[in-house]
C-alpha cells in the first residue's frame, strides 16, 4: 500500500471518529436536554411544535439540500463556487420565510392550533441561519476537518439546552422549545464564524451555479420528497387524531432515530466524500461499501433492537409515567430505523459515483409505494402507520441495492448475505431481553439487568458465531 493510501485511510478513520463523537456528543446534550424538558413540559406542548418543525424542515431542505452536496462532491471548488451557492441559499431563505410568514394563520386554521402563527412566523427565521451553516458544514466536510462540527456543535447544544431549560422552569410552556431550536441554529452559526476560516466574497457566477444544480436539483428532490414523506405521518396524526396523539408518536420516534440516524450519518457524512475521491474505482468503492454496510449495521442492528426490547422500563425513568402511551410506538419504529444503515450505504454509493439522477428514481419509486401503504395504514390508526413503516423499509433495502449491482458487482443477496448475521443474532438477543423484562422489578434495576444481558448475548455470540465485523473491530482496537 502506497504513502498515499495510507494516509488517506488515516485521514478517513479519524475523521469518521470526529464525526461519531460529533454527532454522539451533540445529540447526548440534546437528548439529555429533551429528558429534562418533557419532565417539566406537558406532551401537548411537545405536539404543537412537532407540527411546525413539520414545515421548517421541509422549508430547509431548499435552503440545504442539493447545492451542498454538489458542493462536497465537486473535485475542485474555490470562492467563487461557495459564495455564489451562499447567495443563492440567502435569496432562497428570504422567498421561503415570507411565503411561510403569510401562510402562518391558514396552518393553524386547518390545525386548529392558534399559537401556530406566531411560533412559526419566529421559527422560521432559522432558514436564514441554515442558509450560512451548509456553506460552512460544506467547508468542513471537503476539508474532513470534522473536529471543528465537534466543537461547534457541542458548543451550541450546552448553550441552547441552558436556555431551553430556563424558558421551561419559567413557565413559557412550548416557547421553551422554540426558544431551544432558535438559539441552537444561531449558536452553530456564531461559533461556526470564528471556527471556519471561510467569509463569503462579492463574487456570483451563475453559470457556477448552474451546474451545480445540474448535479443537485436531484438531490434537492429527492430531499423535498423525502423530508415531505418522512414527516407525512406526522401530518396526518396531527390533523386526524390530536397534538398529544402526535406528541406520543413523534416521542416514541426520537429514540430509534437519535440511534439509528445518528450513528449511520456520522459514517456516511464521512463516507461520501471517500467514496467521491475513488468515483473512478468502482472496485475501491465497493470494498469501502461492503465494509461500511457490514460494520454500521453491526452496531445499529443491537443499539435498536435492544432499545425495543427496554422500552418501556427507559420511558419510566427518564421521561415519568405522564409518557408511557409512547412505548408501543418506539418498540415498532426501533425495528423500521434499525435498516438506516443500508439504504444509506447504498444511496451514499449512487450519489458518490455522480448518478444523482438514480438516486431520485429510487426515492420516487420508494415513496410511491410507501404512501400507498401509509394510507391504507391511516384507517387502522397511529399504531398501525408506525408498523407499516417497517413494511416499507424491508422493500427499500431491495429497491436500493438494485442499481449497486450494475454500477460496483454489489448485489441486493450479496448485501443480505452480510446483513444476515447481525440481524439474526440481534432479533435473537432482543427476545431474550424480553423475557428478562417480564420479571417483577422496579425499573432501574430491571433495566440494568437487561442491558447487560443483551450486550452479554451480543458478544457471546459474535464470538461463538466468528462474526467478521467483530473480529475487524477487535483487530483495529489492538492496533491502537
Amino acid at each position: 500500500m502506497d504513502e498515499h493510501n495510507v494516509s488517506s485511510k488515516k485521514q478517513i478513520v479519524a475523521s469518521l471518529v470526529w464525526k461519531v463523537l460529533e454527532r454522539f456528543g451533540v445529540q447526548g446534550v440534546q437528548f439529555v436536554v429533551q429528558i429534562v424538558l418533557a419532565r417539566i413540559l406537558e406532551p401537548d406542548d411537545f405536539g404543537v411544535i412537532t407540527l411546525l418543525t413539520i414545515f421548517i424542515s421541509l422549508a430547509n431542505v431548499f435552503v440545504q439540500t442539493g447545492l451542498n452536496t454538489a458542493l462536497i462532491q465537486k473535485k475542485e471548488v474555490d470562492d467563487v463556487d461557495y459564495s455564489s451557492v451562499f447567495y443563492v441559499s440567502m435569496v432562497v431563505a428570504g422567498v421561503l420565510y415570507a411565503v411561510l410568514y403569510f401562510c402562518a394563520p391558514l396552518i393553524a386554521a386547518f390545525y386548529g392550533v392558534p399559537e401556530l402563527v406566531a411560533i412559526l412566523r419566529v421559527t422560521s427565521l432559522t432558514l436564514f441561519f441554515g442558509a450560512l451553516n451548509s456553506i460552512q458544514g460544506a467547508v468542513i466536510a471537503r476539508k474532513m476537518e470534522f473536529h471543528k462540527a465537534f466543537i461547534c456543535g457541542l458548543c451550541a447544544s450546552v448553550i441552547s439546552g441552558v436556555v431551553g431549560i430556563a424558558m421551561a422552569y419559567g413557565g413559557y410552556g412550548f416557547w421553551a422549545l422554540v426558544g431551544q431550536q432558535l438559539s441552537n441554529v444561531i449558536s452553530v452559526c456564531a461559533i461556526m464564524w470564528f471556527v471556519v476560516k471561510w467569509r463569503p466574497k462579492l463574487l456570483f457566477s451563475l453559470e457556477r451555479v448552474k451546474n451545480l444544480l445540474r448535479f443537485g436539483w436531484k438531490l434537492l428532490a429527492s430531499g423535498l420528497l423525502n423530508t415531505l414523506y418522512t414527516h407525512l405521518s406526522g401530518l396526518i396524526i396531527g390533523k386526524k387524531y390530536s397534538t398529544e396523539s402526535l406528541a406520543f408518536y413523534n416521542r416514541g420516534q426520537q429514540f430509534p432515530s437519535l440511534l439509528a440516524t445518528n450513528m449511520d450519518s456520522a459514517i456516511q457524512s464521512v463516507m461520501l466524500p471517500a467514496y467521491s475521491q475513488h468515483q473512478d474505482s468502482p472496485e475501491t468503492v465497493r470494498a469501502m461499501m461492503r465494509r461500511s454496510i457490514r460494520l454500521s449495521t453491526y452496531l445499529v442492528f443491537p443499539l435498536l433492537f435492544g432499545l425495543s426490547a427496554v422500552a418501556e422500563p427507559l420511558v419510566v425513568l427518564l421521561l415519568t409515567e405522564k409518557w408511557l402511551p409512547c412505548v408501543p410506538y418506539m418498540q415498532v419504529l426501533c425495528l423500521s430505523f434499525a435498516f438506516y444503515p443500508v439504504h444509506s450505504t447504498n444511496l451514499q454509493a449512487v450519489n458518490a459515483m455522480g448518478h444523482s439522477e438514480i438516486f431520485l428514481k429510487l426515492e420516487l419509486i420508494k415513496k410511491l409505494y410507501g404512501t400507498v401503504i401509509l394510507l391504507i395504514a391511516v384507517q387502522f390508526g397511529p399504531m398501525a402507520m408506525a408498523a407499516s413503516a417497517i413494511i416499507g423499509d424491508l422493500i427499500g433495502t431491495f429497491v436500493n441495492a438494485s442499481p449497486n449491482k450494475k454500477l460496483l458487482g454489489y448485489s441486493y443477496l450479496e448485501q443480505w448475505r452480510d446483513i444476515v448475521p447481525a440481524l439474526a443474532l440481534s432479533a435473537a438477543m432482543m427476545v431474550l431481553v424480553r423475557l428478562v423484562g417480564l420479571l417483577e422489578m422496579p425499573a432501574l434495576p430491571l433495566l440494568i439487568l437487561q442491558i447487560v444481558t443483551g450486550m452479554a448475548v451480543y458478544i457471546a455470540g459474535s464470538v461463538i458465531f466468528k462474526l467478521e465485523s467483530f473480529s475487524y473491530l477487535i483487530r483495529q482496537i489492538r492496533k491502537k
